[in-house]
């Protein structure tokens, strides 16, 4: 697959030099932008904090206080929402599109206090205490971590930093799942979540699409080789050219679509084509779940830890 981006790369700097394709769309502003730049690109306010686990782990934490309608900058007592990411993405999801089709922005005009979280692993939480980003001990984490120690310590600071109890909390995907997982265990946290609305909740994927993720697994040595112990499609200025000078072209839009069906299965009325330049793809570890019963576990691919069991009747 690297093989064929890079041959893809060069026929884009020879093609280019000859004229050869002049159908291009025009690429995203904020293709290149970092969160706090989109937010402000958009004319929001934002506010940017690093959160500490306890385990080490140093986690950007994203806010947008109020919108720009007369309802979000008048609103005395802004209700707190939290929202956090799925699987191979960040809090930038909740931004990338227009802000009346972005849910970040779109709560902020609605009169919330926003705040988008990280989990350990994606490019805007790639910092430890003492712990060097390219260590394998830094990458030694999954999911279990992450609803362990990420999300109680970015739901305590945002409960602190606004003073109230009780906050909303929106997941997707994998933000669901962690959150199932630290619902369940950790009482002091839950009672702290007015509502959770679940998007595309996630506790198996035994009916997963995705062909790559589906293989993952039993692949795992494989990717091991090519990926190492540390991060699975880095976001690397390879990749950056890739999707902001290569995918626009026509003659490449549907080699693009079809390397991100791969990943998460094939779906093309939900892909937002205009857009896929902005797309950026980052860490993710490959699980598995076991529904035989009224639990699930997950597995870290390249590690052997033992396998924490969750009870959802309990949730």
């Amino acid at each position: 697959m690297w093989y064929l981006f890079k041959v893809m790369s060069f026929i884009l700097t020879l093609g280019t030099a000859h004229g050869a394709f002049r159908y291009k769309r025009s690429v995203n502003p904020e293709a290149n932008m970092n969160i706090r730049q989109i937010i402000s690109y958009w004319g929001y306010p934002d506010e940017e904090y690093n959160v500490v686990t306890e385990d080490g782990y140093i986690l950007g934490l994203y806010r947008i206080p109020y919108g720009k309608t007369k309802i979000g900058k008048n609103s005395a007592q802004r209700l707190v929402v939290y929202l956090q990411h799925g699987l191979l993405t960040s809090a930038s999801s909740w931004i990338s599109n227009l802000p009346n089709n972005s849910l970040g922005f779109i709560l902020a005009d609605a009169g919330y206090d926003v705040w988008m979280g990280n989990s350990r692993g994606t490019t805007w939480s790639r910092k430890h205490m003492y712990l060097k980003t390219n260590s394998k001990e830094f990458w030694a984490f999954s999911f279990d971590e992450m609803a362990k120690y990420d999300l109680p310590a970015s739901i305590d600071f945002i409960v602190k930093q606004t003073g109230q109890e009780e906050i909303f909390y929106v997941g997707h995907s994998q933000g669901t799942t962690i959150a199932f997982i630290t619902f369940s265990t950790i009482p002091k946290i839950a009672e702290r979540i007015k509502v959770f609305f679940a998007l595309a909740p996630v506790f198996s994927i035994k009916y997963l699409r995705s062909p790559l993720i589906k293989i993952a697994y039993k692949w795992k040595s494989v990717i091991k080789f090519f990926s190492g112990n540390k991060a699975f499609l880095p976001n690397t200025a390879f990749k950056r050219l890739i999707g902001s000078k290569l995918c626009p072209l026509k003659i490449f839009r549907k080699t693009c679509r079809d390397f991100l069906f791969t990943l998460y299965g094939y779906d093309p009325k939900n892909l937002n084509m205009v857009r896929t330049s902005s797309i950026k793809l980052y860490f993710v570890t490959f699980w598995k779940a076991n529904l035989n019963s009224a639990y699930f576990m997950f597995c870290v691919s390249f590690y052997d830890i033992a396998l924490p069991i969750y009870y959802l009747s309990i949730y």
